[in-house]
């Protein structure tokens, strides 16, 4: 392969990632949305959708091996396609945290704990991915350790969420005495609490992708530890 259709090849496989994070990243909204507002159609979107992205991820991967089989890449270019091959099964992974969503939107049976902010919590993970990806695009370093850093908050968020849940269950007697009521009741609490962790992943995920980033940026592992 011409040294220049060798670049081009680079080029189109980080154009193709980005695209591919911003389906993800639809994907999660979409996923969000639907649990918010019981919205069924938006929530059967998202599941449906999910072959979509495994195409894209495989199609990816290949590209990936094809890079590295065909051309065997040195140095800097070689850590770039060893990072995308990591970031798109990050990627890859938030899309199936997102079908997780949708699938609990349409479980759901009503709102429970008004008082978590699940829609905050779905904001700050979006921002999160958001950040990581344009990091890996622009290739800046001081934006991986922002998202790395942010992860702090998140988890924090996250943990004060499901303290809510479980200290108000233990607090409380929200059940009353209709058995069917109360397995209802609890099969939404545990719900609840899947979607908070499930938001979490996602955060870990978007700080993997940095971590991979800065790796392919600067040959900085620091952030993969």
């Amino acid at each position: 392969m011409p040294r220049q259709e060798y670049q081009e090849s680079l080029s189109n496989l980080r154009d193709d990632v980005l695209y591919m994070s911003e389906i993800v990243a639809e994907r999660l909204r979409w996923g969000l949305d639907a649990l918010a507002q019981k919205d069924r159609e938006t929530a059967q979107e998202v599941i449906d959708g999910d072959d979509e992205v495994n195409r894209m991820y495989l199609e990816l991967e290949g590209d990936c091996v094809d890079l590295i089989a065909l051309q065997q890449p040195v140095a800097s270019d070689l850590r770039f396609i060893a990072a995308t091959f990591k970031i798109i099964t990050d990627l890859e992974r938030i899309g199936d945290l997102a079908v997780n969503l949708a699938q609990y939107a349409l479980d759901a049976d009503r709102d429970v704990f008004p008082e978590v902010d699940v829609q905050q919590i779905g904001v700050e993970t979006l921002e999160m991915l958001d950040d990581a990806m344009e990091a890996y695009a622009e290739e800046e370093p001081e934006a991986c350790y922002a998202v790395a850093e942010r992860d702090d908050d998140l988890d924090a968020m996250c943990e004060a969420a499901s303290t809510t849940v479980v200290r108000d269950l233990i607090e409380s007697d929200p059940f009353g005495e209709d058995d069917a009521d109360a397995e209802a009741y609890m099969q939404d609490i545990s719900r609840l609490l899947l979607t908070i962790r499930d938001l979490e992943r996602v955060g870990d995920h978007a700080v993997n992708i940095a971590a991979r980033s800065l790796y392919m940026i600067e040959d900085d592992a620091e952030l993969l530890y």
